[in-house]
């Protein structure tokens, strides 16, 4: 237990904060049908929890350098914990975003303090080991996510992918509160208030002009003014971090192009690989009747394929520079993305396996690289700033991929349908335009919507795939990549500054 007790207490908050990123998406039909939910709320369902786990990260790794990290990964459980029990005794959307909203917050806290305990605990081999036991418990996550949905949501019901939380986190807080020993940020640190607040300013403001554009247009003065609020954050946000003594994010590794275009590879990754699939969830169990079971397990063709690949890719593509892994990554997920804008009237979920093992295998070449490519590209005391930074921009990027695509489908769905009735049909309200429109004309503009979202989602990754290329170029001489002393800094002092 005093070896291996601290990994298992840090990997069970891991695999509990990562499944929920996409646990809920094949309960979205079954959860507007329950909450009488609109296309908007369940959008705030999924962004809800991203938005506040991006917004959020970088300021919490901060604070658990001052307040102690075993303290704040604990108390990250515990509002978790608290924020399920209300996710499940929702009793319509707005309570329900608001308690996604809550366990992105407590999410925050738990996932940024997992690598600094894990590096405080364990050294040399022992180190590596852990590190890839967290590593793989991370990416089992993302692949059970689907399937443990489908299952919970077809057996005892949606409300139970939040109350099996419950004693997951009960289990953690024990255990962590037992055997992981209490450790802090070099002294002289403080917290950076006015930056975690610009930052979240910012995240929420765009986020939320993206989701309100869908319903109100583009060019409407209230969405106009969201983004306006936005620029004023993210500037003030820049104002702020160049100013204060321990940035959250340093806004000058910007000026270094291989930094910004890892960035960009992160922001687009989530982006274009995931925010899709809720709207593919929608569309197999409200147009083709499939369970959330059967829709669940369409999307282990994309697991499977990033699995395989990533355990592979580890022997077989070590020594390869990271532009072309992640490059070429996005570049696959862009082509799978399109292979998947072929849907009509008729189609069947077959049409999008193709597609969905070309995303996994894209996936599996991103993955395990992007946050030793961001190490690499920055300083080794800029090494913890970085990897926060890797972090908060691929939450991002999924929170803004939900927002946007959503606005594309209901867009393209307009082209047939009255603008409510798009609406409608992708918050999953098929059954009650039943009665109106035919069933055809449902299954068309469906499947056009989603091709839509498709060359979009394709589109982000391929021009992310070329700004990777061009802009992550060989490393400079007598730099052999992200060295011991980097991972050390990553581990030891924190991943989200």
């Amino acid at each position: 237990m005093r070896t291996w007790g601290p990994l298992t207490a840090v990997c069970l908050g891991t695999f509990m904060l990562l499944l929920d990123v996409t646990i809920a998406i094949v309960a979205l039909p079954d959860m507007a049908r329950a909450l009488d939910a609109s296309l908007s709320d369940l959008q705030w369902v999924m962004d809800g929890y991203a938005l506040a786990l991006a917004a959020l990260l970088l300021g919490a790794g901060a604070a658990a350098d001052v307040l102690g990290r075993r303290r704040v990964h604990v108390a990250g459980v515990v509002v978790f914990a608290a924020a399920s029990l209300l996710c499940g005794l929702a009793s319509g959307p707005e309570m329900l975003v608001g308690a996604r909203l809550l366990q992105g917050v407590g999410a925050a806290a738990v996932f940024a303090t997992t690598l600094p305990l894990l590096g405080s605990v364990y050294q040399g081999k022992r180190r590596s080991i852990a590190l890839g036991v967290w590593g793989a418990v991370s990416g089992a996550a993302a692949a059970v996510g689907p399937v443990a949905g489908g299952l919970l949501t077809d057996g005892p019901g949606w409300r139970w992918i939040f109350y099996v939380n419950l004693p997951v986190s009960v289990v953690a807080v024990w255990l962590t509160l037992r055997v992981v020993p209490e450790s802090r940020g070099a002294r002289g640190r403080r917290i950076d208030w006015a930056g975690t607040l610009m930052f979240a300013a910012f995240a929420g403001a765009v986020t939320y002009g993206a989701v309100r554009a869908g319903s109100h247009g583009w060019g409407a003065s209230g969405t106009l003014a969201w983004f306006a609020a936005a620029v004023l954050a993210l500037v003030g946000f820049v104002l702020v971090e160049r100013r204060v003594a321990h940035p959250l994010l340093d806004p000058r590794l910007f000026l270094k192009p291989a930094f910004a275009g890892v960035m960009a590879g992160a922001l687009a990754f989530n982006a274009a690989a995931f925010s899709a699939l809720a709207y593919a969830s929608i569309w197999l169990q409200t147009l083709l009747g499939m369970s959330p079971v059967r829709g669940g397990l369409v999307f282990l063709w994309l697991s499977l394929a990033s699995f395989v690949v990533a355990a592979a890719g580890g022997r077989l593509l070590h020594g390869v520079p990271a532009r072309f892994t992640i490059g070429g990554g996005l570049l696959l997920i862009g082509a799978g993305e399109y292979c998947m804008a072929v849907l009509d009237a008729g189609s069947t979920a077959s049409a999008l396996i193709p597609g969905l093992v070309l995303v996994g295998v894209g996936t599996g070449l991103v993955a395990p690289g992007i946050a030793g490519a961001a190490l690499a590209a920055v300083p080794q005391d800029r090494a913890g700033m970085a990897g926060g930074a890797v972090n908060t921009f691929r939450q991002l990027g999924y929170a803004l991929g939900i927002a946007l695509y959503g606005t594309v489908l209901t867009s393209r769905m307009a082209d047939t349908l009255p603008r409510e009735a798009a609406h409608a049909l992708a918050g999953g309200g098929a059954g009650a335009l039943r009665s109106v429109f035919g069933e055809e004309t449902l299954r068309g503009a469906f499947a056009e919507g989603l091709n839509s979202v498709a060359v979009a989602a394709g589109s982000t990754a391929v021009v992310a795939g070329v700004v990777v290329l061009a802009l992550v170029k060989r490393r400079p001489a007598g730099q052999t990549g992200v060295t011991d002393s980097a991972t050390r800094t990553l581990t030891e002092e924190t991943t989200t500054r």
